[in-house]
């Protein structure tokens, strides 16, 4: 290669003033959508200058900056888009209160490894013993490792399926809840469910099964969930997939909530 193609060869550099520079850096993140890099670059690239880092180290930072605030974006929008009716979270919850929740159990849930497997959780157990608490926490767990979770209640959920079947907008919505990775339905058996309500629901169950996971809580046992299905035949096929290779978890019938709020006025000082 002569001296003239290996210099033609090398990338242009084009000799900028400061202003000029950062004016340059400033309208290309907003046509790259970069704005970390946009609001840091100059602070960086005096840290750079005073750390004496190479131009590439100084790229590095800057690109893993907008990597990272970008990521956290994502987690708090996957957060933001499950609906959660209130914040809960994994530190927050006294797994020691619930015999059938050993630390080892708790530990693998919150790395959502089974929601990757496809594999279903049922929390059962009586008003108040911390299964929304749960529910909610594992969710935000999972939204923030960038899954797309969706929080609702069986009641809102088989209302939304009504309406969209009403709307022949049925299919559409289906297909919205089949591309989550993690349902969480709540309040699973707290009420009746017409023969439409329950074939909507199943509809959304059957869409899933084995393939992307659902988390549900109920306070009543799988025994009394023929109330809320009224068809026995469409109850048994329900509690069939939902504990098909399930985490099944019973939190007991000792209020949790009541629990907390003892030991917190325990502490209390006098």
């Amino acid at each position: 290669m002569s001296a003239t193609t290996a210099a033609a060869a090398r990338p242009a550099v084009t000799a900028l003033s400061e202003q000029a520079a950062a004016a340059a850096v400033t309208a290309a993140c907003r046509t790259l959508a970069l704005p970390t890099v946009r609001s840091q670059a100059h602070e960086m690239a005096q840290a750079a200058a005073r750390d004496r880092l190479t131009h590439s180290a100084y790229l590095a930072e800057v690109l893993i900056a907008e990597c990272d605030d970008r990521d956290a974006r994502r987690r708090l929008r996957r957060v933001k888009e499950a609906k959660f009716p209130r914040t809960k979270r994994l530190e927050d919850f006294d797994a020691t209160a619930i015999a059938d929740l050993p630390p080892a159990t708790l530990a693998h849930l919150a790395t959502g490894a089974w929601i990757d497997a496809g594999e279903p959780l049922v929390l059962l157990g009586d008003s108040g013993t911390g299964k929304t608490h749960l529910l909610i926490a594992l969710g935000t767990a999972a939204a923030e490792q960038g899954r797309r979770v969706r929080y609702v209640t069986t009641a809102a959920l088989v209302n939304e399926l009504a309406e969209a079947a009403a709307d022949h907008q049925l299919s559409r919505v289906v297909g919205r809840y089949a591309r989550i990775d993690l349902l969480c339905l709540d309040e699973v058996g707290y009420v009746h469910l017409d023969p439409q309500g329950a074939e909507l629901l199943f509809q959304i169950i059957t869409e899933r099964e084995e393939r992307a996971s659902i988390a549900c809580a109920s306070n009543a046992p799988f025994s009394e969930w023929g109330a809320t299905f009224t068809d026995p035949r469409l109850a048994a096929a329900v509690v069939d997939r939902l504990t098909f290779n399930a985490h099944i978890i019973n939190t007991g019938t000792t209020s949790y909530r009541l629990r907390t709020t003892r030991a917190k006025k325990g502490a209390a000082p006098s």
